[in-house]
């Protein structure tokens, strides 16, 4: 947690630039034809509100005229200027809205899959909680701005400068007075706006470290409840989420002294043109209808300024978010499919070889998990691992699967070094029962499915027979189809397994993995777990990892380890005759003594 806090604190230093916004060109690039569209509605928008001021002019010069019928006409001329600047801006709202939500919805499909596809070493580094932050609060910024903020920005860029023309060709000596007030004007939007950038990224860096701590939380609240460690979280979290609404009371309150010095700047010199200008219409200089069309430009104008000054702080933000999104969009994975892959040859065997494997996980660089392996597991065979904790039981299962390259030596599925073989490829030759099993808020016969979706009814439920699930899923509220609620909340320990192994056993894959695949069961499930996963191992190659050695006294051999090496291998019997650690894990675990056995 420090280096990550270290490593937030480095980023918040770093200076955004509003350019940052070109990394979202990619995903709006396949819609030009929308964006067309949108930016030709803005143009059109925008050159018929600076028509409105003339035809404003008009009526008033008309009126003053008494011109009657030249009045009744600028007042239809008006109603049409004014309905269509309400078409187009209806048009652009729904293509400029369209466009943000369709490009915003790629983004977060690109992300999300990019992310679901990165390897555990990936999430040693960051949290679950701020990737989520990113791929929801990051978005929906970009989305303001796609769907609203740029096309706003564009919109009164056009308004100001054509503005500024009009104002000029309606008279060049009130323009002059603007133009002084421009100055002043710019100068604290560029100030202050290097600020918010900085504000703005530490700002969406917090809220990011929020989101991550309060899901670690309550991912955990089980835990946390069992020892009463609720106001220690409540506290953490409540730090991390001050410290989150501090900088966004600086972030907030920078924009609104910029928005207070930007507007009263451009409305005092309203104020003093319209000064300037009445005494312009007393001495006869100019018409009142011209001092109207020229007060209504000046007011587009401060209004354009204004709303500048506004949208330049979501810009930044925005502008924030994007790198933070490009950063995760442009993170390279430790573990990569090779450029032309290698087919795995069908059918497989399964023999699976360990060569001189070595292996330090990126968290725990002085401390090898693997020191050295070297093993081979012939099709068909069942082969135990087993010793203490942390002896690196687990981590081959890890790397048989590739979710990390070791550091040193190879790994071989039938001969082809995994790492010429794409992942995708190679995971779907296996079935996986984890220690913790994952159970998805579905139903359970959908989460059985995930083994094999194409699956039929029929076979979901001969799986979960075979893994003696059956009977308690048919007194379910509603059997298969019934909704297991958040990580399977409504199964216990066992069941969760049993349905985990129900899984494995409809993916039918050549290469069986289980990793204390029994450690939740009670005596009786197992021993019929035990009989269903007996019969599957039959054809396939099986790794079963256990603690538990009354699971493993069948396998075909037993590597036993230790600090990352094997130091004992056989059958049973063997090694319980052979003394050593086996001898003395057998010894705790067997009540009836080695004797019995």
């Amino acid at each position: 947690m420090t280096d990550q806090t270290g490593t937030q604190e480095a980023e918040r230093g770093r200076s955004r630039r509003i350019g940052a916004l070109a990394v979202l060109w990619p995903f709006v690039r396949p819609y030009r034809r929308l964006l067309a569209a949108a930016l030709a509605a803005l143009v059109a928008t925008a050159l018929v509100a600076l028509a409105l001021p003339m035809a404003v002019r008009r009526v008033v010069d008309g009126f003053e005229a008494r011109e009657m019928v030249l009045l009744n006409a600028y007042f239809a001329a008006a109603l049409g200027v004014a309905a269509l600047l309400a078409l187009g801006t209806g048009l652009r709202y729904y293509l400029v809205t369209r466009l943000g939500e369709r490009v915003v919805a790629d983004i977060r499909k690109a992300l999300f899959d990019r992310m679901i596809g990165m390897s555990p070493a990936f999430y040693e580094r960051i949290m679950t909680g701020e990737v989520l932050s990113r791929l929801t609060t990051d978005t929906t910024l970009i989305l303001s701005v796609i769907g609203s903020s740029v096309s706003i920005a564009l919109r009164n860029v056009l308004l100001l400068i054509g503005g500024l023309l009009m104002l000029a060709l309606t008279s060049a000596k009130l323009t002059g007075f603007v133009l002084l007030l421009v100055p002043a004007v710019i100068v604290p939007i560029v100030l202050l706006g290097r600020r918010l950038r900085k504000l703005s990224r530490e700002n969406q860096d917090w809220i990011a470290a929020s989101s991550g701590s309060a899901s670690e939380a309550l991912l955990s609240a089980q835990t946390v409840q069992s020892y009463t460690h609720e106001a220690a979280s409540m506290a953490a979290f409540g730090r991390v989420t001050e410290t989150s609404f501090d900088v966004a009371r600086r972030r907030i309150l920078t924009r609104a002294v910029m928005t207070v010095i930007v507007i009263f700047l451009a409305f005092s010199g309203i104020v003093g043109v319209l000064w300037s200008g009445a005494n312009d219409v007393a001495a006869g200089v100019m018409t009142p209808g011209e001092l109207v069309q020229f007060v209504i430009y000046a007011v587009i104008v401060a209004g354009a300024v204004g709303a500048l000054s506004e949208i330049w702080g979501e810009l930044q933000r925005a502008a924030g978010a994007s790198e933070r999104l490009a950063e995760l969009l442009s993170t390279e994975d430790s573990v990569q499919d090779p450029a032309a892959p290698r087919r795995l040859p069908q059918p497989l065997k399964g023999e699976i070889v360990f060569n001189d494997v070595r292996f330090h996980y990126p968290a725990r660089p002085g401390q090898a998990a693997l020191d050295g392996i070297s093993l081979r597991v012939r099709p068909g065979e069942t082969v135990a691992l087993v010793g203490p904790s942390g002896a690196g039981k687990s981590t081959v299962i890890q790397l048989v699967q590739r979710f990390y390259d070791p550091d040193g030596g190879r790994i071989m599925l039938d001969g082809i070094d995994i790492r010429e073989v794409a992942r995708h490829e190679l995971r779907r030759q296996m079935a996986l029962v984890p220690q913790d099993p994952v159970i998805f808020a579905t139903s359970a016969r959908d989460n059985i499915r995930f083994g094999r979706p194409e699956a039929s009814d029929a076979e979901v439920e001969a799986a979960a027979r075979a893994a003696a699930a059956h009977d308690f899923l048919t007194a379910l509220p509603e059997g298969y189809d019934t909704q297991l609620g958040e990580r399977g909340v409504l199964l216990s320990g066992g069941q969760k397994q049993r349905v985990a192994i129900a899984r494995a056993i409809l993916r039918d894959a050549p290469v069986l993995l289980l990793d204390e695949a029994t450690s939740a069961l009670d005596a009786e499930s197992e021993r019929a777990v035990q009989r269903a996963v007996e019969t599957l191992s039959a054809a396939r190659t099986t790794l079963v990892v256990a603690h538990r050695l009354a699971t493993v006294k069948k396998a075909d051999r037993i590597l036993v380890f230790e600090a990352g090496r094997i130091v004992a291998e056989g059958s049973h019997a063997a090694l319980v005759a052979e003394g050593g650690l086996y001898a003395r894990l057998a010894r705790l675990q067997f009540t009836d003594g080695i004797a019995a056995e």
